[in-house]
C-alpha cells in the first residue's frame, strides 16, 4: 500500500485479491463496479437491506464469469 508505515503482518486496511477475478476474465469494467459497490456499503455501513441488494448485485455479476477448477492449458 503506497505510504504505508505499518509492518505488513499488522492489519491495517482492505486487500482485494485482482488475480482471483482476472482469472474468471473480469476486466476493467467489472472491477470498476466492484469498486463502487464497496464504497457503497462502505458508505451506508448500517443499511442492512442495501448490503442485501449488493450481495445479490454482486452474485449476480461473478455468475457470468466461469470458476476454472483445473488449467486451461
Amino acid at each position: 500500500m503506497p505510504g504505508e508505515t505499518r509492518s505488513p503482518f499488522v492489519t491495517s486496511g482492505v486487500r482485494i485479491g485482482a488475480p482471483a477475478l482476472t482469472a474468471r476474465g473480469m476486466k476493467e469494467k467489472e472491477f470498476e463496479i466492484i469498486a463502487n459497490k464497496i464504497a457503497d456499503v462502505l458508505d451506508n455501513i448500517n443499511d442492512e437491506s442495501l448490503h442485501v441488494k449488493i450481495k445479490d448485485e454482486m452474485k449476480a455479476l461473478a455468475s457470468n464469469f466461469i470458476i476454472y477448477d483445473r488449467p486451461t492449458y
